[in-house]
């Protein structure tokens, strides 16, 4: 694959709300469908795509725990995070009438997060590796009664019908994606920018080692916002933690708080500094 400078990857299939999520931010690039979070993040780390769009947690899924343990194999930077809300839309054939539905298909996580309604309409839920799959699948299969749950870009690729444009039991489902690249874009600072700043590290082997590594946080008022741990060895005797804080590198509240983090951690990595979302701001 020869290098360029116009393409955002993603895994899934085309239509997957992370392909929704690549079109959403940036529309001026050809998002390209991965079988795979690790062949989307090689492909930049290679030069063969411009971005990454990787999934980093759901608000009624949790983290994907994948990635945290992919990012330390690569060089890559995370230079934007966007927040993409999950509509779930309960596609047909078109000229398709409810009551003539008896099937759904989609990935599990969507089947539970529309439960209550798919049972209101009695439909029997078949599980699919994901939502756009399901849709091509039904485009592919043009099976009467059969019905797939998935994005509205699912419905428009495959010429699907929107029966229902919110088929979740639960408003508010969201995903958090964090956008890569192989070069860092920290932003300049500007007063009264609110910005995110993604750090990943280990501890060293002493007592209350994290308890003082992130001290220099706290005493230093910058807020936490994300911690997580997870196994980063074969052995399980060493834990990795992924941090996210509120707050910009040139400041100096960050700097003594970074000083102190690297005096009692090893392998501290700033994964990147970026503006914060707007859906952070509350109200």
């Amino acid at each position: 694959m020869t290098q360029t400078n116009d393409v955002i990857a993603y895994q899934g299939h085309e239509g997957a709300y992370s392909h929704l999520a690549c079109c959403r931010v940036h529309p001026e690039l050809r998002a390209h469908a991965c079988e795979s979070f690790v062949e989307a993040m090689f492909m930049v780390e290679r030069g063969d795509a411009r971005l990454a769009m990787i999934p980093l947690e759901n608000s009624t899924a949790g983290r994907v725990e994948e990635i945290y343990r992919l990012m330390p194999k690569t060089q890559l930077h995370i230079i934007g995070e966007h927040f993409e809300p999950v509509n779930h839309c309960l596609l047909a054939l078109p000229g398709t009438k409810l009551e003539a539905l008896r099937t759904i298909a989609s990935h599990p996580q969507a089947l539970a997060q529309c439960d209550g309604n798919i049972k209101k309409l009695g439909l029997q839920p078949i599980a699919a590796l994901d939502t756009a799959g399901a849709a091509h699948e039904l485009a592919e299969s043009r099976q009467p009664g059969h019905a797939a749950i998935a994005s509205s870009l699912a419905a428009e690729l495959y010429e699907l019908e929107i029966l229902n444009p919110n088929f979740q039991d639960i408003s508010g489902n969201t995903t958090r994606f964090m956008i890569l690249a192989r070069e860092s874009r920290m932003p300049a600072f500007e007063e009264g920018q609110h910005y995110i700043t993604t750090l990943m590290f280990r501890v060293r082997n002493i007592p209350a080692a994290l308890y003082k590594a992130l001290g220099g946080f706290a005493t230093n008022g910058v807020n936490m916002v994300k911690l997580e741990s997870y196994m980063a060895s074969d052995t399980m005797q060493v834990s990795s933690f992924h941090l996210d804080v509120e707050g910009h590198p040139h400041q100096a509240a960050m700097q003594h708080a970074l000083q102190e983090l690297n005096f009692f951690a090893s392998e501290v990595r700033i994964m990147g500094t970026y503006k914060a979302h707007p859906f952070r701001k509350p109200g």
